[in-house]
């Protein structure tokens, strides 16, 4: 099976952290957003991983690295393709056209989930759903009483159903899939001025092709400062019984309020931490009061009364001992 990671999105909604970091590569909890991402889908296929590809834009060399290793780590082969221009979900993932053979999941790296199943093969392919109020910013399904899909509806202005499509897929034939997305930019069919994957998928499905749903027990966006804010609390709190604080970290009258993450190298002193606070390594804080929180490395924070807050790398920030709820990027100076 080959697990197809389409990330070259700019991530905007999430500035300023991704003016310097990838979305995708956005740490909290010792893990990025991509590396999390794609275990649990590992975890949920439950078979061998021939092959991951991440789809990036101009991230550099050294995110390229890291893509690899996590794939490595999984014991697949990693391989990188670039999108050069954002035309739309169709385009990104046909740009890994050479890894859309046989069995194949697609999942697009600005959403996390949490599921307690194993991924059933017996249809032609799967789209995980999640049921929402407002649906009109997502593209949804329509299904029929044999939980088969009857329509795609790409954001929806009028309500014409309630399930979400999160952004992850699986077809049993990925030569099929690839097929109708080449078609889609060969005949330059698009919606909303982008090439849509729903376009594709309806397509199949009229070529007698059945889809299913299926659902998640939770999922969790990663989409801005305060999605993602919440989705680290969420992982904290399923991994409450294995919360971390490294060894190689120092904590000097302190009190940690699990669960929290906190990573090697770092130093708290006169502080109260927590509950539900991600620390990256080798950063420093100092009389201050922090709970619900992302703080990534090697960052200094002193006479902070944080919540709900984000913090990127290499940043100083004095809090004067105000109740606070911001959102700092990375190389940032405030006292």
């Amino acid at each position: 099976m080959n697990i197809i990671i389409p990330m070259a999105g700019r991530g905007s909604r999430l500035r300023p952290h991704t003016l310097t970091t990838p979305k995708p590569l956005i740490s909290f909890a010792g893990k990025t957003i991509v590396e999390r991402l794609v275990q649990d889908i590992v975890k949920v296929c439950d078979e061998t991983i021939d092959e991951i590809a991440f789809i990036i834009g101009d991230f550099g060399p050294d995110v390229e690295k890291d893509l690899i290793n996590i794939a490595f780590n999984l014991n697949a082969k990693g391989v990188i393709v670039h999108q050069e221009e954002p035309l739309g979900t169709a385009h990104a993932i046909l740009c890994a056209k050479q890894s859309l053979r046989g069995n194949v999941v697609v999942a697009f790296a600005d959403t996390l989930f949490k599921a307690d199943f194993k991924l059933n093969k017996n249809n032609d392919g799967i789209i995980w759903v999640n049921k929402i109020e407002d649906p009109s910013a997502f593209g949804v399904v329509k299904i029929n009483s044999d939980n088969h899909i009857t329509d795609f509806v790409e954001k929806p202005t009028e309500f014409v159903s309630d399930l979400a499509i999160i952004g992850i897929y699986y077809f049993n034939n990925g030569e099929n899939l690839m097929n109708e997305l080449q078609f889609l930019i060969d005949n330059n069919i698009k919606d909303k001025g982008e090439y849509q994957l729903t376009n594709a998928l309806e397509n199949m499905k009229k070529k007698g092709k059945i889809f299913s749903i299926g659902t998640v027990d939770e999922w969790l966006d990663c989409g801005n400062k305060d999605a993602t804010v919440y989705t680290s609390q969420r992982i904290l709190e399923h991994n409450k019984k294995s919360s971390i604080v490294d060894k190689k970290s120092e904590l000097i009258n302190s009190e940690i309020i699990q669960p929290c993450y906190i990573a090697a190298g770092t130093l708290v002193k006169n502080s109260k931490i927590g509950p539900h606070v991600s620390i990256g390594s080798n950063s420093n804080i100092e009389d201050s009061e922090i709970s619900n929180s992302i703080i990534q490395n090697q960052s200094n924070i002193k006479n902070a009364k944080l919540k709900n807050s984000m913090i990127g790398n290499h940043t100083f920030f004095d809090g004067h001992k105000i109740d606070q709820e911001i959102s700092i990027g990375d190389f940032c100076e405030i006292k």
